[in-house]
C-alpha cells in the first residue's frame, strides 16, 4: 500500500490543513502531504482515503516495541508474557501503568492522526466544489472516512473514556482541548457508522458502475463495528439488528469445507482461512467482512506499512531447540513473546471441537533436520516437560532440558503461521489481516441476545459456530456473558484485541483472575483493579495543554 500519509501526529500540537498556498507555508515541512487545498477532485480525495488505510495498517505492522502485539493479550484471561520486550510489561505487571507508557501514548497518537485526515477528507467533500465526482461518489467517500473517524474514536472510547471530540480540521494551534463527555463521543460514533451503512457499497457492489478493489470497506463493515459500539452502549437489541442485517443478507459464509492452496494437504476446513492465500473473499474466503492486504514489500513495494510481528509474537521458539528447523507446516519461526495459559490449553476447548485441532493449535514436535547428521532421531517426538537426551550418526548428544521445554516447545496457535524459504529468519510476517469475519458477527448476536434474556436464541446463535467446529452443542441455561467471552477465545484467538474486548464488556479484572492466576511467578499479573479498565491519558498531552485541564483518568 503506498505511503499517502506520514503518521506523525500530537494532539495538542496539530498542524493547519486549511489555509493558503504562500511561500512561508511551503517552508514549515508540514507533518502531512493532505491539505485542504488539494484535495478537490477524485483523484486527490482517493489517495487520502487509501492514506486512512495506511494510517490503520500501521498499526498492526509496527516492530520498534516488537511487544506491541503482546500489550493488546497479556494482562487478561488467555495467555503469560513468555520472551519481554518491555513495553508490555505495565500490560501484566499493572503497578507500572502509569501516564507515562509508550504504548498508552501510542494509541493515543494513531488513533487522533486517522481522525485529523479523515476529519480532511470529510471537510473537503462538504465545503469543496468537486466537478469529477457524482453525488453517489461523494457520499460513498465521506462514508469511507466517516468510518475511520468512527473507528478511531471507538478505540479511543473504550479504552480512554471520554476524549477530545474534533470534527473539523484545526487550523491554528490549540493548547485548550477538554474531554468531551462519552455520550457525545459515543453519538458522533453511531452517526458516522449509520451513514455509512446507508452509503457505502455492498460487498462485491460497486460505485457507480465503477468497481471497488475489495480490501476497501463495505455497508456490513460499518454494520459489524456498529453492533459492537451498541454492546458497548448498552444498547443490544440494535447491536442484534446490525448482526442479523449481516447474517441473513446471504452474502456470507461460514468456512465449513477444504479449500484453497491446502486443500490437498493434511488439515482442516477451519485452519484454510488463516493460509496466505486463502484468507481474502477473492481467494475463497467467503467468511471474511473486512482483509487488510500485506505483502512482503521485498517483492511488492510498498506491500506493507512495517514488518508486523505478529508470528514472531505467537509462534514458537521450537527453531532454537538442536534438531529443529523452521518450516511452513510449524508455522515458521516464532520467538514465543506468548505462551497460551492452562485454562486456554487445558480447560477452554471441549473434546473433539475443530478450533483445538493440531492444525490449529500446534503441542507436539517432532526432530525434522533433514540434516544427515540427524537421521538417527528425524521423526522422534520431541519430549514436552522433561529432560532428555539423545545420540545422534557421529555419537554427539543432544540434550533437551525441561526449561527449553518450557520457553520453546510451548504449544502455540498457528493461526499467524507464516513462512518464506527464501528468508526462513525473516523478520516481518507476510500474510493478510482479517480484521472482521462472519464467525464474530454470530458471537456479538450471541452477546447481544445475553444482555436481552434471550438465552434460547444465544444458543442458537452459538450452535451454529459449534456445529462448524463439530464441538457439542449447549443449552440456553448456559448462556451467561462469560460463556460467549469463553466462546470468542475458541473462535478469535490470537484474532482479537482481548483486552479491548474485555474492556469493552468491563469483564477485565474478573477473568484475569478466574482465568489466569496459576502463571509463573514472575509472569503473574500484578496489580490489576478496576481504575485499569481505562488507560492513562498520556502525560505529554496533558503537559502541552497549557489553556485548559485535560482530566487523568482515576489511578494515574
Amino acid at each position: 500500500m503506498k505511503k499517502i500519509i506520514k503518521s506523525i501526529f500530537i494532539l495538542l500540537l496539530p498542524f493547519s490543513v486549511v489555509t493558503s498556498c504562500k511561500d512561508s507555508f511551503l517552508d514549515e515541512n508540514p507533518p502531512s502531504n493532505i491539505s485542504a487545498e488539494k484535495m478537490d477532485n477524485k483523484l486527490t480525495l482517493q489517495a487520502g482515503l487509501i492514506g486512512l488505510y495506511q494510517n490503520l495498517s500501521t498499526y498492526y505492522t509496527q516492530s520498534g516495541a516488537q511487544g506491541w502485539v503482546s500489550v493488546w493479550q497479556v494482562g487478561t484471561d488467555i495467555v503469560w508474557p513468555q520472551e519481554i520486550q518491555g513495553i508490555e510489561v505495565p500490560y501484566y505487571n499493572y503497578s507500572l501503568l502509569t501516564s507515562r507508557d509508550g504504548a498508552a501514548a501510542s494509541l493515543w497518537a494513531s488513533n487522533y492522526n486517522i481522525i485529523r485526515n479523515a476529519n480532511a477528507i470529510i471537510y473537503n467533500i462538504e465545503n469543496t466544489p468537486i466537478s469529477d465526482m457524482t453525488e453517489t461518489e461523494k457520499k460513498a467517500f465521506s462514508a469511507e472516512a466517516k468510518f475511520f473517524r468512527a473507528y478511531a474514536y471507538n478505540s479511543l472510547a473504550t479504552f480512554f473514556g471520554p476524549v477530545p471530540l474534533i470534527t473539523e480540521p484545526i487550523r491554528t494551534p490549540r493548547y485548550d482541548f477538554v474531554r468531551t463527555p462519552l455520550d457525545q463521543v459515543n453519538n458522533l460514533i453511531k452517526s458516522d457508522l449509520l451513514y455509512g451503512v446507508t452509503n457505502l457499497r455492498d460487498v462485491d457492489g460497486k460505485i457507480d458502475a465503477q468497481s471497488v478493489p475489495e480490501q476497501r470497506i463495505t455497508k456490513d463493515v460499518a454494520r459489524q463495528l456498529l453492533a459492537k459500539v451498541y454492546l458497548r452502549t448498552n444498547e443490544p437489541a440494535l447491536a442484534e439488528a446490525q448482526c442479523n442485517a449481516i447474517i441473513n443478507s446471504g452474502k456470507y459464509t461460514l468456512i465449513n469445507a477444504r479449500y484453497g492452496i491446502k486443500a490437498g494437504s493434511p488439515g482442516d476446513y477451519f485452519s484454510d482461512m488463516f493460509f496466505k492465500g486463502n484468507q481474502r473473499r477473492s481467494q475463497g474466503n467467503k467468511e471474511a467482512i473486512w482483509v487488510m492486504e500485506n505483502e512482503n514489500p521485498s517483492i511488492i513495494v510498498n506491500g506493507s506499512s512495517g514488518s508486523p510481528q505478529q508470528r514472531r509474537v505467537w509462534g514458537g521458539g521450537y527453531h532454537n531447540i538442536n534438531g529443529m528447523v523452521p518450516t511452513d507446516s510449524l508455522g515458521g519461526r516464532g520467538l514465543s513473546r506468548l505462551r497460551l495459559n492452562n485454562w486456554v490449553l487445558y480447560k477452554l476447548y471441549p473434546q473433539g471441537d475443530m478450533r483445538n485441532s493440531k492444525y490449529n493449535i500446534h503441542r507436539q514436535h517432532y526432530f525434522n533436520n533433514p540434516a544427515s547428521n540427524y537421521s538417527t532421531i528425524k521423526g522422534l517426538k520431541v519430549p514436552y516437560g522433561q529432560d532428555a537426551q539423545f545420540t545422534l550418526v557421529n555419537g554427539s548428544k543432544v540434550n533437551i532440558a525441561k526449561a527449553d521445554t518450557l520457553a520453546k516447545l510451548n504449544p502455540y496457535t498457528l493461526k499467524w503461521g507464516q513462512f518464506d524459504p527464501n528468508d526462513v529468519f525473516g523478520f516481518g510476517m507476510w500474510k493478510d489481516f482479517i480484521l472482521m469475519r462472519l464467525g464474530e458477527t454470530y458471537l456479538l448476536r450471541a452477546e447481544a441476545q445475553v444482555k436481552q434474556g434471550n438465552t434460547a436464541g444465544a444458543a442458537a446463535s452459538i450452535n451454529v459456530l459449534r456445529t462448524r467446529a463439530q464441538a457439542p452443542q449447549v443449552s440456553a441455561s448456559q448462556m451467561t456473558l462469560d460463556f460467549v467471552l469463553d466462546e470468542r477465545v475458541r473462535e478469535l484467538l490470537a484474532e482479537e484485541n482481548r483486552r479491548e474486548e474485555l474492556v469493552r464488556t468491563k469483564t477485565l479484572v474478573q477473568r484475569a483472575a478466574t482465568r489466569n492466576s496459576d502463571g509463573p511467578a514472575q509472569r503473574q499479573i500484578v496489580g490489576l483493579t478496576a481504575n485499569n479498565l481505562l488507560l492513562p491519558i498520556p502525560f505529554n498531552e496533558i503537559q502541552l495543554n497549557k489553556d485548559a485541564v485535560l482530566e487523568q483518568n482515576p489511578g494515574y
